[in-house]
């Protein structure tokens, strides 16, 4: 019975299988079915509104403004690209869907896809040429509103800007005539429009309008334009010019040379610009005119930057030169009276020939600077040395005095080394001195229980070999050799205190800081409450560093990180 029973729940189970797969299947092509269906019915839909295009409709517009061959041809041309889409294209569509329809219907899906991608291309196709020629048509019949609205625009538009002529003509001067004629013209091409509109030539339409909104930019632009153009060119820059003349004038007259600027030259070039910019302007051409004339105002400007600029550097040239001219003689007897003791020097400090090189390299610069000072008074006056030249040439042989100064300076503290070693010394004194204040003022700064005799050892020994120091400068005349070994014994010696003292204070610091912090884990632990009172004993016997391991390792047992923190801590 046992077995008979689980033989007739396997033979349930199969069947419940069996019949839910073959729903699931019924299901599935259903679905498929479905959407192939949907897709067709698209397709059936898209070809249908090809169809539909209003085509005919807008041809039927064209009708009665057809009044040339060329409208006519056009009307023509377009009826048989309709037809051709409506007699072949959509029904070659039709045909294609037809088919779709049998392989649908015979349920063979795999040929439906490749015909469905061939049939949405020729859709595709047939839509972009309808909607193309639909274009095309509705360009002329939307045409005459189309063209009527922009030259509308262009008349308001034209009417402002003779308005605006009309209201300054005065300021047109003899370009009254030329700027009339163009309104005219303009107003021409407004009567061929219409003519155009009436014989429904919109091929003409299309040029007249481009024609119109070219000409009436262009007023805009002589409009806005003449005024400033003839302002500048026959009052501004002819007063200018003028002026510039007259300045210039009373500047040579007062001995500024301008040779440079080629006044007379550019002037001159400057007056024919301005006749041919006019030339232009009178036949209504503007292109580049406020732009060579704004040039040439700017030049002329700038001309009067140039004249400031001399008399500037004019004045500023005769400061430096007073004051150069004192520098190179003071200079040059200072060379005179080194020359003259230089034997006495060179025996002094027992001396060797080429020790002396740098003096005669100096002097050498010397007598080249005054050569080159002389020749630049005597080019003051000339026609080619305006000031602003000479200001710069003044500029650079100070620049090089001053240069020669300084080598010359070194020249003379480099005919002994013992000076020199004497001011390192003095310098260095002084740096010490400053390291063993820090020291001071550092183990001041952190009281620390007890100082080790260590560090007063240090302390002595470094005080007097700074005393050491001072006595060899003190003594005349100065041992180099003894000097520098005392400044060196001595730089050593507090250097070594320096490192003492910051490394004693932080480790007491550094000490305090673990065992403070420890202190909050004493109540709770016993055995950290002994080390750090063994850490304190330490601490207050002066042992800092033996004080900072034994707090540290006594911490450690309740915070592993505690010397990350620590460092962290004082670093901050």
């Amino acid at each position: 019975m046992q077995g008979q029973g689980r033989i007739l729940f396997i033979a349930t189970f199969v069947g419940i299988v069996v019949i839910v797969v073959a729903v699931l299947f019924h299901l599935i092509t259903k679905k498929k079915a479905l959407r192939y269906r949907t897709i067709l019915d698209n397709l059936e839909r898209e070809k249908n509104l090809i169809a539909s295009t209003p085509v005919p409709t807008e041809l039927s517009k064209i009708e009665p403004i057809i009044k040339n061959e060329r409208m006519e041809e056009k009307y023509n041309h377009w009826q048989d690209k309709f037809d051709d889409i409506k007699k072949n294209q959509l029904s070659r569509i039709d045909d294609m869907i037809v088919d779709l329809d049998t392989y649908f219907d015979k349920g063979d899906y795999k040929s439906c896809r490749y015909r469905i991608a061939k049939t949405e291309l020729e859709i595709y196709k047939a839509r972009e040429k309808a909607n193309h020629l639909l274009e095309e048509i509705k360009e002329v019949t939307l045409s005459e509103e189309k063209y009527r609205s922009i030259v509308t625009k262009l008349k308001s538009k034209y009417r402002e800007e003779n308005q605006e002529y009309q209201k300054h003509k005065e300021l047109y001067d003899d370009m009254q005539e030329a700027v009339e004629l163009q309104l005219e013209n303009i107003e021409k091409r407004f009567l061929d429009f219409e003519k155009a509109m009436e014989l429904n030539d919109y091929n003409e339409v299309v040029h007249i309008v481009k024609a119109l909104d070219t000409m009436i930019d262009h007023m805009g632009i002589i409009v806005d334009e003449i005024p400033d153009v003839l302002l500048m060119a026959k009052q501004l820059i002819p007063k200018r010019m003028r002026e510039v003349e007259l300045t210039a004038k009373d500047m040579i007259a007062n001995n500024y040379p301008l040779d440079y600027l080629n006044l007379d030259y550019n002037i001159k070039e400057a007056s024919n610009n301005i006749n041919t910019i006019l030339d232009k302007v009178k036949v209504l051409n503007l292109e580049d005119c406020m732009f060579e004339l704004k040039t040439i105002l700017d030049y002329l400007d700038s001309l009067f930057v140039d004249f400031e600029k001399e008399r500037l550097s004019r004045k500023v040239y005769e400061e430096i030169s007073h004051d150069f001219s004192k520098k190179i003689n003071k200079m040059n007897k200072l060379a005179e009276d080194v020359y003259a003791q230089l034997d006495d020097i060179k025996r002094m400090y027992d001396l060797k020939d080429e020790d002396l090189d740098i003096i005669k390299e100096v002097n050498k610069t010397l007598v080249m600077i005054n050569d080159d000072y002389k020749n630049l008074l005597g080019r003051v006056g000339t026609s080619n040395a305006p000031y602003s030249i000479l200001h710069k040439e003044i500029e650079e042989l100070t620049i090089r005095l001053k240069n020669m100064e300084e080598s010359f300076d070194i020249a003379l503290k480099s005919l002994g080394n013992m000076y020199d070693d004497e001011q390192r010394a003095r310098e260095q004194l002084t740096e010490i001195e400053a390291f063993l204040k820090q020291c001071k003022v550092k183990i001041r700064s952190y009281k620390v229980p007890i100082i080790t005799d260590d560090y007063f050892v240090q302390l002595s020994e470094a005080n007097e070999a700074i005393l050491e120091v001072i006595k060899e400068l003190e003594k005349k005349p100065i041992v180099i050799n003894t000097l520098n070994t005392r400044v060196d014994t001595a730089r050593d010696l507090v250097l070594k205190l320096y490192n003492t003292t910051n490394e004693m204070v932080k480790t007491a610091q550094m000490a305090e800081m673990t065992i403070v912090y420890g202190n909050r884990y004493r109540n709770a632990y016993p055995e950290i409450d002994a080390g750090l009172m063994q850490a304190e004993k330490e601490f207050f016997k002066g042992n800092y560093k033996k004080s900072l391991d034994t707090s540290i390792k006594t911490t450690k047992l309740v915070d592993e990180n505690i010397y990350k923190k620590l460092l962290a801590v004082y670093d901050d």
